[in-house]
């Protein structure tokens, strides 16, 4: 079944894409959509109070980090709005299906708001499709209804297979679909984006993240059809300082 609606939206992608240019004022408050991230391996917990304390400042949407970490997140935002995000299965994607399901399930437990798990792209590249759909699908029962994001990869895949990327994401539950974990060969990118969210229409978002680090980029991902961005540089985006270098996205 879900290899008829991959190709039937193949199909309607050669036949009637077009790029997505959405309408943006110029003077946008940004902080909003911004997941403001830290995912690096020598993240300390130092650097994580940082990053929430920065969040709290300039309202961003949410902290993005390392279920790790959650714990400390937690207390750290206590009081506050920014929600809390954390990474699934991440940077690689390629642990146990059960696995990936265990740590949403520990993450939801202990207060995360929103999930950006990471798709195995082997399987996506061996077109296994019902097991990539089985892979989220578990994910998106297990955060019982919160906000799951789908991260592709895009860097390392085909036009072909992020349309089937974004359908099976799409037919598993996920509210978004996002461009990049940061630490592969590449990042977001607006025609990323723009086909992202002509495949997933109304039914997801798209994430955009990898790279992100002007306002001017952040316009060009919304634009193309992004209604989040992941980025270390959030404060540089909302200030137009200087970015302080926290890496992962």
């Amino acid at each position: 079944m879900i290899e008829k609606i991959i190709e039937s939206e193949m199909t309607r992608y050669r036949e009637s894409y077009a790029p997505i240019v959405r309408e943006v004022n110029e003077d946008i408050e940004l902080a909003g959509y911004i997941d403001h991230t830290l995912l690096k391996a020598d993240a300390t917990p130092e650097m994580i109070v940082r990053l929430c304390q920065e969040a709290r400042e300039f309202n961003f949407w949410s902290v993005c980090v390392n279920t790790g970490y959650l714990s400390l997140v937690s207390k750290a935002l206590e009081g506050s709005p920014v929600k809390k995000t954390v990474v699934i299965g991440f940077p690689l994607g390629q642990m146990a299906t059960m696995t990936k399901g265990a740590e949403t399930v520990w993450a939801l437990e202990n207060g995360a708001d929103e999930f950006d798990m990471v798709i195995n792209v082997g399987l996506l590249k061996a077109r296994e499709y019902q097991k990539v759909y089985d892979d989220i699908s578990e994910v998106v029962e297990s955060a019982e209804g919160k906000i799951v994001k789908v991260i592709l990869e895009n860097c390392l895949l085909t036009e072909e297979e992020k349309i089937a990327a974004c359908v099976i994401s799409r037919e598993a539950g996920a509210a978004f679909v996002k461009t990049s974990t940061g630490f592969s060969t590449g990042g977001a990118t607006v025609e990323d984006v723009s086909l992202m969210k002509f495949v997933v229409g109304d039914h997801c978002r798209v994430k955009a993240s990898g790279g992100i680090r002007t306002r001017e980029d952040t316009i060009a991902m919304i634009k193309s059809g992004a209604d989040r961005i992941g980025t270390s540089s959030g404060i540089k985006i909302v200030t137009g300082g200087i970015a302080r270098d926290k890496g992962g996205y």
